[in-house]
């Protein structure tokens, strides 16, 4: 005997965790970078699960990332805060970054392909376009997209992933650099560091490469000092 099987409704579901988990992770990581979220500002995982209306598990895993990427701080009372900019600190970010900028730049003369080239070239021609609009948060991508791209070129994912995590640290100083430029209604500067680094990456002139990359770190350092000093003498509790 032969039954009649009932339709079954096709199942509706919502969001997957790991969309919410990436959803929630790249809204708070954008609001750090762009210091919509003070430094040390607490962030309370029942609220944020309330804002994005979710339960607190896809948030706590965006926050667990977003430690993991230096941006926020798990505090030992359980408590959550986005991780404070200490000024003092910055001397010793150079020079991470330098040693690091360099040894990638290098290997990246060293073992780059034809197609690592158009990429770069393609990265620094976004980067001059975007200094024209003095978007922050634009213009931070843009340059860590860069400098990611000749990282990866020279092949090895080690040096490639703690130097984008330094170059994470450092976005938001580099905000409030773009920010300060905005305001005074001007373009920021084009520098030619990037195609010049291109340029001796493809010649793979290695020697080249590596001055040109600690130069580039020395700008940066100089105007990043200006900057603070300008900025943050009279103003100390601004950051850490």
């Amino acid at each position: 005997m032969m039954t009649k099987t009932s339709a079954i409704s096709p199942r509706k579901d919502g969001p997957k965790r790991g969309d919410s988990a990436r959803r929630v992770y790249q809204e708070l990581r954008d609001e750090i970078l762009e210091l919509r979220l003070a430094p040390g500002a607490p962030l309370d995982e029942t609220s944020i699960a309330k804002r994005f209306e979710m339960s607190r598990s896809p948030v706590r895993e965006a926050i667990v990332r977003l430690s993991a990427e230096g941006l926020v701080q798990m505090l030992s009372n359980r408590s959550t805060i986005v991780a404070p900019i200490d000024i003092a600190t910055l001397p010793r970010f150079i020079e991470a970054i330098d040693y690091l900028q360099r040894a990638t730049t290098r290997l990246a003369a060293l073992h780059r392909k034809d197609e690592d080239i158009a990429s770069m070239r393609e990265a620094a021609d976004i980067y001059d376009h975007l200094c024209h609009k003095v978007e922050p948060l634009a213009l931070s991508e843009a340059n860590k997209t860069f400098h990611m791209r000749v990282a990866d070129a020279g092949g090895n994912p080690y040096l490639a992933q703690a130097y984008g995590r330094l170059l994470d640290e450092g976005r938001r100083m580099l905000h409030f650099h773009y920010t300060s430029v905005r305001r005074e209604g001007t373009e920021f500067p084009l520098s030619p560091a990037h195609h010049q680094m291109v340029d001796a990456i493809e010649a793979k002139d290695e020697k080249s490469a590596d001055k040109l990359a600690h130069e580039h770190t020395r700008v940066l350092n100089n105007r990043m000092q200006e900057f603070m000093r300008v900025s943050f003498l009279d103003q100390p509790d601004l950051m850490k």
